[in-house]
């Protein structure tokens, strides 16, 4: 069965350590709370402890789908949330999912994708008894916190090259490959903002909503710097996310002037090249009659014409900057 932690605590005290093939017991104490933490489940795996701790059919069935929107539910006295998570895997931002069912007495996360294992998250709380103690709901402050804050590093990657490529672009065009790939982060930032935005919307609520059940007005606070964090990281998406817009248009902008650059360069030297070109045309003409053909200083003025005629024009594109 993949449950990967099942404990209970008591008190903010760890009680009881489940085995994988131990059964969850069916009551427990006052100041009693369970701990379970499982890894895709098989639909029969997540409906015995659906039958154990009550959980309503819509919320398992939304536990079970891999790629679900941030939101939360209020299911009679049960809490139902969906959280996602990012991880950085070479240039792609993979996510992952985690749902939480949250009762009187109950935590259980079911984790899907890259969603990261919550035992640093245990460990930490267990040495903590006192925070513990305030039982099921300071452990979701925990986790969701635990998962905002790995949205930092993911955005720091993402920031440190996108100031790269900025940088460089002022001096190196960038390429075809490099176009496409930097299209393609900014619509994985997009992305990654819209579930962001729905995080955030799930935190607000936690720090704010006075009638969801479970949520002790003790721990409400806890929740509203988790709020912070998610608009923070809103905040420095929507930044990379008009970076990465201004690299593309900077470079689009810079592609074009090199290219009038030299359209222009291109044009002053077919002006040069005209001047000799015009003078040879007119004394190529097979006319019988042209004086300056005897005369003895008809080739050497053609010539003079010719050197004469394409410097000044030279001279002219180089005063205003054409070559």
């Amino acid at each position: 069965m993949p449950i990967m932690a099942a404990r209970v605590y008591h008190d903010g005290k760890l009680v009881r350590d489940l085995g994988p093939d131990e059964a969850i017991p069916e009551d427990c104490d006052e100041g009693d709370f369970f701990w379970l933490g499982l890894y895709e489940p098989a639909p029969d795996e997540l409906a015995g402890i659906a039958r154990r701790f009550g959980l309503h059919p819509l919320a398992v069935e939304d536990a079970l789908k891999a790629n679900q929107l941030p939101k939360i539910e209020v299911y009679g006295d049960q809490l139902f949330i969906i959280a996602r998570t990012a991880n950085l895997d070479a240039d792609t931002i993979q996510p992952g999912e985690t749902a939480f069912f949250l009762g009187p007495h109950f935590f259980v996360s079911v984790r899907h994708g890259s969603a990261r294992t919550h035992t640093d998250i245990r460990s930490r709380l267990e040495s903590l008894p006192a925070k513990l103690a305030h039982g099921p709901d300071y452990v979701l402050y925990a986790v969701l916190d635990f998962i905002v804050d790995g949205y930092f590093p993911v955005i720091d990657a993402i920031e440190d090259r996108m100031l790269v490529v900025e940088d460089s672009v002022m001096d190196t065009p960038l390429d075809a490959e490099e176009i496409r790939h930097l299209y393609k982060q900014r619509h994985e930032i997009i992305r990654f903002q819209r579930l962001v935005g729905m995080m955030k919307e799930v935190a607000g609520r936690l720090a704010t909503d006075d009638d969801l059940p479970n949520i002790d007005p003790a721990v409400r606070p806890f929740f509203r710097d988790v709020w912070d964090h998610v608009q923070r990281a809103e905040f420095r998406l929507s930044g990379l996310r008009d970076i990465a817009a201004s690299v593309i248009e900077t470079n689009g902008m810079l592609e074009q002037q090199r290219q009038g650059v030299i359209t222009r360069q291109l044009a002053a030297w077919a002006a040069i090249l005209a001047v000799p070109t015009a003078i040879a045309g007119i004394y190529g003409m097979n006319f019988k009659f042209m004086p300056e053909l005897d005369w003895s200083l008809g080739y050497p003025l053609a010539l003079a014409l010719i050197f004469g005629g394409s410097g000044l024009v030279f001279w002219r594109f180089k005063h205003i900057g054409w070559l």
